[in-house]
């Protein structure tokens, strides 16, 4: 593959372009840390909502899907579909609350809902365990994405694209804290769309594949394009049907899908103007990463089916790549190779984008816990913000150090995210509970994080895996054991929830003084806080602020309707590029009309008349 001079051209402007956005925000940035991690909690909803979006498009998020795709068929990706229902439960339920906590990072929320020792050991703990463990493990994944393109597209080596990428990328998170983030993810998220898009449509007009009609009824092809698993095969339409939708999306923590709201995405909900600017970006960030932006995706991962029918044919195609990085998710940029100049230049460049709109957000995020929640609570309580922002800037590089060398050691972008979604399994309901129900304490939460973790360790790194379901995540491959190897993460889900309902209940309550701060300052409502109410009564203390009325009841109905909406949506546009125009006339009108029914339920949350 050659790149001409208009390529060049194009792949220069984008990456001087988010650079100079880095150092014209430099100094605003390097005032104080609630700048270079929140930009000042002046931030309106479009823009929020643009960077999320931006941040969820990363190098490996096109590699994931395809080799979902080539796997599974496009059905396989409920695997992560499902997480709408995680994240519109945020946008409708907890963004508020979110806002309202004002705090500086999601990790200093442990220390408002829970008091004493084990809050402060739960906010440090899990600001290394997520800020610097999880967080590098994500960024890992985009950086072996980035690996994989840039030994195919460009030749490079795994050490070249690190250094080139890594360091461009370090040096303006570096400089431009969270509000060159937000501004360059504005920028990055159409030069990404555009990259996207143009692909897509040029790849699938190849004569090889023929256009969509014939890719559609191509060989290789018509058994993947199902949008729900069959019920024929019995162990795909549970595995990535019904244990996404019934399970998954409520019980396991994952990189801005976390129940309740969490991570980069809580980061941004806390940098939002309003409560209202918080919500409007979440709903936006979802409508936008599960309903549009997929389909380029798969129709590219379609398309690689009849050009690159298996690994062997990536192999003999791509002889230079390292064999530890074979794997189906490298079928997406074998595609990209057969652009036309210009298209492939501003392709490499939204791929460029994507990979420093996601780790930037993931650096910054990242050096936001290990700042403010493990370095100025245990190493130095009196630090200055000059001091916690230059502490911020050398964690910035650590983290990219430390992802990097993770990155080589993986192989494909499904093993990572299975053992992310394992790791967190069974935590979710606390993060969602903890808000609305009193009796949930910090040993809840903590009990939670480690039963869940020891299980997956026990299951991926030892033969009780093989024994109990014939197989682990890490090597893939189910024989016979003595349950099914889809019972795998339900198995961790439930035993998980057991031993942290337990904890709750055989652990004191937390002080009251701290549930009355806690309900004085978010307004949680509902009867999970009864008794905490009625004993504030009854010691003449009045920790209701607000006549509004609890509303998750009818957030909880908006959350239905969204989902459908979304759902509709993504299915009309699926039925569409099929050609199967009748399903997709019912599939709009479904979007429709739970449309307009969500617009009634968000305007009575919001106390208006239709």
């Amino acid at each position: 593959m050659t790149l001409t001079a208009l390529d060049y051209g194009i792949i220069i402007f984008i990456f001087v372009a988010v650079i100079a956005i880095g150092f014209i925000v430099s100094k605003k940035s390097g005032k104080n840390s609630t700048e270079f991690f929140l930009s000042g909690r002046n931030m309106p909803w479009w823009l929020l909502g643009f960077s999320m979006v931006a941040t969820t498009f990363s190098t490996d998020t096109p590699n994931l899907v395809t080799d979902i795709v080539r796997n599974d068929g496009v059905s396989g990706n409920w695997v992560w579909w499902a997480f709408l229902i995680t994240g519109l439960l945020t946008v409708f339920v907890y963004a508020k609350l979110w806002r309202r906590s004002n705090v500086e990072t999601d990790m200093e929320f442990y220390e408002l809902r829970y008091g004493g020792a084990p809050a402060k050991f739960l906010r440090g703990f899990r600001s290394i365990y997520l800020g610097l463990a999880f967080n590098v493990l994500a960024m890992a994944a985009v950086t072996l994405a980035a690996i994989k393109i840039g030994q195919v597209m460009l030749g490079l080596s795994s050490l070249e694209v690190i250094g080139i990428a890594g360091t461009i990328t370090v040096l303006f998170s570096a400089i431009g804290g969270f509000r060159g983030v937000i501004y360059s993810d504005f920028l990055l998220f159409f030069v990404a769309m555009a990259g996207s898009v143009g692909a897509a449509y040029y790849l699938v007009n190849l004569p090889e594949v023929g256009g969509l009609a014939e890719l559609i009824t191509h060989e290789n092809v018509r058994d993947k394009i199902d949008l729900v698993p069959r019920w024929s095969d019995k162990e795909k339409f549970i595995s990535l049907l019904v244990i996404p939708l019934a399970v998954q999306w409520w019980s396991s923590w994952f990189p801005g899908a976390e129940p309740g709201g969490g991570g980069y995405i809580a980061q941004r909900m806390l940098a939002a103007k309003s409560e209202n600017h918080a919500v409007g970006a979440t709903f936006f960030f979802n409508v936008m990463h599960y309903a549009l932006r997929p389909w380029p995706w798969i129709i590219v991962a379609l398309a690689s089916l009849v050009i690159f029918p298996d690994i062997a044919s990536i192999q003999a195609a791509f002889p230079n790549v390292e064999e530890s990085k074979l794997g189906h998710d490298l079928a997406y940029s074998a595609m990209l190779t057969m652009l036309p100049a210009g298209l492939l230049g501003l392709v490499l460049a939204s791929l460029g984008a994507a990979y420093m709109s996601t780790v930037s957000t993931h650096l910054n995020w990242g050096s936001s816990y290990i700042v403010n929640d493990f370095y100025k609570q245990h190493i130095n309580k009196n630090a200055s913000e000059k001091e916690l922002v230059r502490v911020g800037r050398g964690s910035t590089v650590l983290l990219m150090i430390i992802s990097a060398i993770i990155a080589l050691l993986l192989n494909n972008a499904m093993q990572l995210f299975d053992i992310i979604i394992m790791f967190g399994a069974g935590t979710g309901l606390v993060f969602i509970l903890r808000w609305f129900w009193s009796r949930i304490n910090a040993w809840s939460e903590i009990t939670a994080m480690f039963v869940s973790g020891v299980i997956s360790i026990l299951l991926n790194f030892t033969s009780l895996g093989v024994y109990l379901f014939g197989g682990n995540l890490l090597d893939g491959t189910f024989q016979e054991g003595v349950f099914e190897g889809w019972l795998q993460y339900p198995f961790v889900v439930l035993v998980t929830t057991i031993c942290w309902l337990i904890a709750t209940f055989i652990t004191p309550k937390e002080d009251k003084k701290v549930l009355y701060n806690f309900y004085q300052k978010i307004q949680p409502g509902g009867p999970g806080w009864k008794n905490v109410v009625d004993q504030a009564k009854s010691e003449n203390i009045d920790i209701i602020t607000t006549k509004e009325k609890w509303s998750v009841p009818t957030g909880i109905l908006a959350v239905i309707a969204g989902t459908i909406m979304v759902y509709g949506c993504l299915f009309t546009t699926g039925k569409i590029i099929y050609g199967e125009y009748g399903y997709a006339a019912i599939f709009f009108a479904i979007t429709l009309v739970s449309g307009f029914v969500l617009l009634y339920l968000w305007r009575k949350m919001r106390g208006k008349a239709f």
